[in-house]
């Protein structure tokens, strides 16, 4: 089967041809359809995960897809063959992943069925970034009418986040770099935005909000611009953010809530998504489908963290 792997930790990615997985007790085998490209997958190709897991090498990165169940080994009781399933199939040893044609992946990683409403292919944008955006949002208690900051907004997580916040009647501030990406998160529910490449975030957040705004969910700053950002968010308000840059001492002297958010991925999630896209409520953010052998020039442009929406790799 044709696969992008690396022969060691921060090698670049190439197209390979690798020996199709075999099935073990408590897997499935899976042809994958598409599989969703992450910041994380650049980190695991770097090794954030040795010592923490076992590898694999030739490893192959990925960890959202979609696909359809080819076979079940012995045990697998939640999904049959022909199931179309989605997910993260992220799994010890770490390098079986989904930037490959096929991929066996224990039953018990975080999947579900697939939404049955949308083209199969896009529920790979769907897994990590929607599922953070979820999460995150439970996590930051925000309720109806609250005002929330979200830098990083036209990213995968982003365009999730606005969607899921404007459903609960949340107000949302989008930071974007053009007017394109205004348009884009406006779409999908943001009633303000700021053009950070024109102004300066936390001056307008000041002059426009001095009593400060109840949340900030931040994709993309620096340690100092996330600690700037914060102060001006109300005592009692939350500050959280996927970068890990937050200093969790810095948030309690602000009396805020929050810090580095780690997403813990599980079916009631997906299942909450799913509805959500099948009920026409939340829109998948697909901005591009590529092929295998796009796949080495997109992780390398990933890398720059300045990514409009998804990218699915379409086998």
């Amino acid at each position: 089967m044709k696969a992008i792997t690396i022969p060691q930790f921060k090698a670049t990615p190439e197209l390979t041809e690798q020996p199709r997985p075999a099935l073990k007790a408590g897997s499935m085998l899976v042809r994958i359809v598409a599989a969703g490209i992450n910041p994380f997958d650049t980190k695991m190709i770097d090794g954030i995960l040795d010592g923490q897991m076992p590898h694999h090498f030739p490893m192959i990165p990925g960890v959202d897809a979609v696909g359809v169940v080819e076979e079940t080994g012995e045990g697998v009781t939640l999904f049959k063959t022909g199931d179309h399933i989605y997910g993260q199939f992220l799994h010890a040893p770490v390098g079986e992943g989904t930037f490959a044609e096929y991929v066996v992946v224990p039953e018990k990683a975080a999947l579900s069925l697939a939404p049955k409403n949308i083209p199969l292919k896009q529920a790979a944008a769907i897994p990590t970034a929607g599922m953070t955006a979820l999460q995150m949002l439970e996590r930051s208690g925000l309720k109806h009418e609250s005002i929330l900051l979200v830098v990083g907004a036209t990213g995968g997580v982003g365009s999730f986040l606005i969607q899921l916040a404007a459903m609960q009647g949340i107000y949302v501030i989008a930071t974007v770099s053009d007017d394109q990406g205004a348009s884009r998160v406006s779409d999908f529910g943001a009633k303000e935005t700021i053009n950070y490449k024109k102004l300066n975030v936390a001056d307008n957040i000041r002059n426009k909000y001095p009593d400060g705004v109840d949340g900030l969910i931040d994709m993309v700053s620096s340690p100092d611009a996330f600690k700037a950002l914060s102060q001006y968010v109300k005592k009692g308000g939350v500050a959280l953010t996927t970068a890990f840059v937050a200093d969790e001492e810095d948030l309690k002297k602000k009396g805020l809530q929050g810090g580095n958010f780690e997403l813990k991925g599980n079916r009631t999630l997906l299942d909450t998504l799913s509805d959500a896209v099948d009920n026409g409520a939340l829109k998948v953010p697909v901005e591009r489908e590529i092929t295998l052998e796009e796949t080495p020039a997109a992780l390398a442009e990933i890398r720059k963290l300045n990514s409009k929406g998804k990218t699915i790799i379409v086998m």
